[in-house]
């Protein structure tokens, strides 16, 4: 097993100490009792993200001194890792591309982070100068949404809840942007049931993790740019895509559209809201890209919708297949 998929002790770990900090989230009935939806919107900051970065953040803290944790983010991590600092005592910076999310931006603020929007759209850049920030004080903690070893198993307790809260699980679809709640989830889910699918879910627009999936090798897209900013990566990394390789059973994509369409209907049918990259299991499953098991499980991994993309979603009231 590579450094990149969490253990089960490890998850363990994570469990006892994320509860400190929240409940489990809630997971649903939906689709006519067709499948269950996983409700991470839930969580503090209204996405998945405080799992690991709250996780990454303690066990670092534990082994050294850390003076401020800084990150890179499109918004929902940034969020994270700035509620994790607030919560543990660090302070934190938080590296933006320009024109973020006003939503996650507004919320990173108001957990007291410090903001630098980089120049450019592109979160490559904007990581790359979290990374030469950490570099001129050793104090300074880089936590790397894609990399940092130990955040995996932040998301990997979703798995331990989703097998307590639904035994017979026999499919979970997964929102796959830099792959670590993916990797966090099949990591565990594998282990505890071995016959468990997962499905990864990526934008049309932004496909870098699912070429790399598909053909056993890094591949980069020129662009991401998708709705989805959570699921806008377009350059993976190496070991990232040997594990989904060894974990993931399917990776599919969704169009801009199709996850507009899952926005409408988990809020007008299911009464949750998401975000594109939030919606985007449930638009695998309402669209037919995979073929759904007994027990489906479907990840809302967030909630941080900005007005303008929910007006969208609701002006056009799309039809679902």
């Amino acid at each position: 097993m590579t450094s990149a998929i969490p253990t089960l002790a490890a998850a363990r770990e994570a469990e006892t100490l994320l509860r400190r900090y929240f409940p489990p989230s809630r997971l649903a009935s939906a689709f006519a009792s067709q499948a269950y939806v996983k409700l991470e919107s839930d969580l503090p900051t209204g996405s998945f993200k405080p799992r690991g970065a709250i996780y990454a953040l303690a066990a670092n803290l534990a082994r050294r001194t850390i003076r401020e944790v800084t990150a890179s983010s499109t918004g929902n991590h940034g969020a994270a890792v700035a509620f994790a600092a607030r919560q543990l005592g660090v302070p934190a910076t938080i590296f933006l591309p320009s024109h973020p999310n006003p939503v996650k931006r507004a919320r990173i603020a108001s957990l007291g982070a410090r903001i630098v929007e980089d120049e450019t759209p592109d979160l490559a850049a904007a990581c790359q100068r979290a990374i030469a920030y950490a570099a001129n004080d050793p104090a300074v903690y880089f936590l790397n949404d894609a990399t940092d070893p130990d955040l995996p198993a932040g998301p990997a307790t979703i798995a331990l809840e989703v097998f307590e809260q639904l035994p017979s699980v026999d499919t979970i679809v997964v929102p796959m942007g830099d792959t670590a709640l993916i990797r966090g989830v099949a990591g565990i889910a594998k282990p505890l049931s071995p016959n468990v699918r997962v499905v990864g879910v990526q934008a049309t627009q932004a496909p870098s993790y699912y070429l790399s999936w598909k053909d056993g090798c890094v591949i980069a897209t020129d662009t991401c740019d998708t709705i989805a900013d959570g699921l806008a990566t377009r350059t993976p990394e190496a070991e990232n895509v040997e594990a989904i390789r060894e974990l993931v059973d399917e990776v599919v994509l969704v169009t801009e559209d199709e996850m507009l369409a899952a926005i409408w209907h988990l809020a007008s049918v299911e009464h949750v809201i998401a975000e594109p990259a939030g919606a985007a299991a449930t638009a695998a499953l309402l669209h037919g890209k995979f073929l759904p098991g007994t027990h489906t499980v479907l990840l809302v991994t967030g909630a941080n919708i900005t007005p303008d993309v929910l007006q969208r979603a609701c002006a056009r009231q799309p039809q679902t297949p």
